[in-house]
């Protein structure tokens, strides 16, 4: 089975790599939607509470994570 939430990203940092050569730690922090459309009035009163954090070596893949904007976040078991 999968649980599917949603998620906004309330917060986006950079901090040094120690090696300096794999530049910098990408940090993103995302908390479950809470209003704004009846979808996310829906996704919220199943989880009122929450936080990922992510850290990313990878700028690529920190792009894709824009603040303000919301994404799906699916859990299966692996």
């Amino acid at each position: 089975m999968t649980v599917r939430a949603k998620f906004k990203v309330t917060g986006t940092s950079q901090r040094e790599h120690w090696d300096k050569q794999k530049g910098p730690i990408h940090d993103i922090e995302l908390s479950p939607v809470t209003s704004g459309s009846i979808e996310n009035e829906a996704f919220y009163a199943a989880t009122p509470g929450g936080a990922i954090k992510l850290s990313t070596v990878n700028d690529d893949a920190a792009t894709q994570f824009v603040l303000g904007a919301e994404y799906y976040v699916d859990f299966e078991k692996a």
